[in-house]
């Protein structure tokens, strides 16, 4: 388990590295938003590096989502992995932004979670942020709408009340150069913001290549080990 020195060195190693990267891209650092993703570690690791200044954390399932989001404040929750619909009231409200809406139905039942009252508070949530998940990479292994679908998938979530849909996400095929997906997915945005305005952020990047994908205009990275370290068997 990594200590709160060790933490501390690993997130401003990332800081550097985001830093440079954004700069040889000529854009700010304040740009880009880390999500130090501690899936598997436990809540006592995201207090540490709570403490050690970072706010912004994701996770991939809901349940330990709620585990930590219990024993842990202050903290600015992502839900970064595919979501089912039946863990749905597990994460709305809860969370500042669901990264992987990547069909319709999915949208839907966050949208009447959040107007129903989210995490089961029976009382209406705000406008549940949301990003739509796109395979730009075309990898059968990977969630996401198809290219294609992105442009009518955001424009039906835009419809839904108790949602406010705010960019797109997507994870690259692994082994194969990151780039072109990045690029293909800040192309997709920038089409997309001539009939939608808000479609803003891009959440893309992970440890192995966050920094290509700052060059290439993520605004979210997501990322563990480089922060974490190896992550629990």
């Amino acid at each position: 388990m990594p200590v709160l020195s060790e933490l501390t060195s690993r997130l401003a190693a990332v800081d550097r590295r985001v830093t440079a990267a954004a700069e040889r891209a000529g854009r700010t650092r304040s740009a880009v938003t880390v999500v130090a993703v501690s899936k598997r570690f436990g809540a006592d690791v995201v207090r540490s590096a709570l403490r050690a200044g970072h706010t912004d954390f994701g996770e991939s399932r809901a349940q330990e989502l709620r585990r930590k989001a219990a024993s842990v404040g202050g903290v600015r929750w992502h839900f970064v992995g595919r979501l089912q619909r039946n863990k749905v009231s597990d994460v709305v409200g809860l969370v500042s932004l669901v990264h992987s809406v990547d069909r319709l139905e999915l949208a839907e039942a966050i949208a009447a979670q959040a107007r129903a009252g989210g995490t089961g508070t029976g009382t209406a949530t705000p406008d549940q942020r949301v990003l739509v998940q796109v395979n730009a990479g075309d990898d059968p292994r990977k969630g996401g709408c198809r290219v294609g679908d992105a442009a009518a998938l955001v424009a039906g979530v835009r419809e839904l009340d108790g949602l406010a849909c705010e960019g797109l996400m997507t994870v690259p095929p692994m082994g194969e150069d990151p780039r072109p997906v990045f690029a293909r997915l800040r192309g997709l945005r920038d089409d997309l913001r001539a009939r939608f305005p808000e479609v803003v952020q891009l959440s893309m990047g992970m440890t192995d290549d966050f920094e290509v994908a700052i060059e290439e205009g993520a605004t979210i990275v997501r990322v563990g080990e480089a922060i974490f370290g190896p992550r629990p068997a």
